[in-house]
């Protein structure tokens, strides 16, 4: 799996003109899901990210979790975190199939919920809009595969 995230102040994903999910203090995630992908690797990831201390303390450092924050996640599924960049045209045969990624989608949001944060999300295949106001910003890069 390949998740991008960024800690924000707040953020958004609207689709066909109806906002499907918004946060406050949180991070956005951009979640995408390869073909090698399991349950196990959804429920690892959703962890490690659940416990990323990215939120300043009162000293200014980056020492808080999502958790001592009261923070939320939107969870937008991003196929394109899988595309193949060597030509021009990027090729996007690397994803899940959707009969695999919608499932561990769905994991890893429950893994996310079951640890007691609220999660909006996307709609799987959608075309959607994403406004996000980034804190920091602070973005960073997971793939399971490395």
């Amino acid at each position: 799996m390949r998740a991008v995230v960024t800690r924000v102040k707040r953020a958004s994903v609207t689709i066909d003109g109806r906002v499907n999910g918004q946060i406050g203090t949180g991070f956005l995630i951009l979640l995408g899901v390869g073909p090698d992908d399991t349950e196990e690797t959804a429920v690892k990831l959703a962890e490690k990210i659940c416990n990323l201390r990215v939120f300043e303390d009162e000293n200014g450092k980056m020492n808080r979790s999502l958790e001592q924050v009261g923070g939320s996640v939107l969870v937008v599924s991003q196929f394109t975190l899988y595309a193949d960049t060597s030509s021009r045209r990027p090729g996007f045969s690397g994803a899940a199939k959707p009969e695999l990624a919608i499932p561990l989608y769905e994991r890893f949001m429950r893994h996310c919920r079951d640890r007691g944060f609220a999660v909006e999300h996307g709609e799987f295949g959608a075309e959607m809009q994403v406004d996000s106001c980034n804190d920091g910003p602070v973005t960073i890069l997971f793939d399971t595969d490395k």
